[in-house]
């Protein structure tokens, strides 16, 4: 089991000591001056940070029409919400009004037949 923590603790020191001397040949053998590549990471910062802003403003405007969709969907529901308890109250006036006529008939006919 010890082997198997040591063999890992010298791979990872392997890797590490690698990408050191990786770093450095990468410094040794860089075609350009520090101040050529200063200034190319400058720009690639600014041409990032103007996609970013792009990105967010795409981002902003899709939740703005969705922000919006949804107020125009909610709205429309509760218009139709209002129209539909109105027919609801509607129909049971009418239903009512059915049941009415129906009992005075039966009481009509109750009548008749008491004397």
């Amino acid at each position: 089991m010890e082997d198997r923590s040591n063999g890992a603790m010298v791979g990872a020191l392997m890797l590490v000591a690698g990408g050191i001397v990786g770093a450095g040949a990468a410094l040794l053998f860089a075609p350009q001056s520090g101040k050529k590549t200063r200034r190319d990471i400058s720009r690639y910062a600014k041409k990032a940070r103007r996609k970013a802003e792009g990105v967010v403003d795409d981002f902003s405007a899709q939740v703005t029409d969705m922000v919006e969709t949804v107020g125009d969907k909610a709205e429309e529901i509760l218009e139709k919400g209002a129209d539909m308890a109105y027919e609801a109250k509607k129909d049971l006036l009418k239903a009512i009004e059915r049941g009415q006529d129906k009992l005075e008939k039966q009481r009509g006919r109750l009548a008749k037949m008491i004397g």
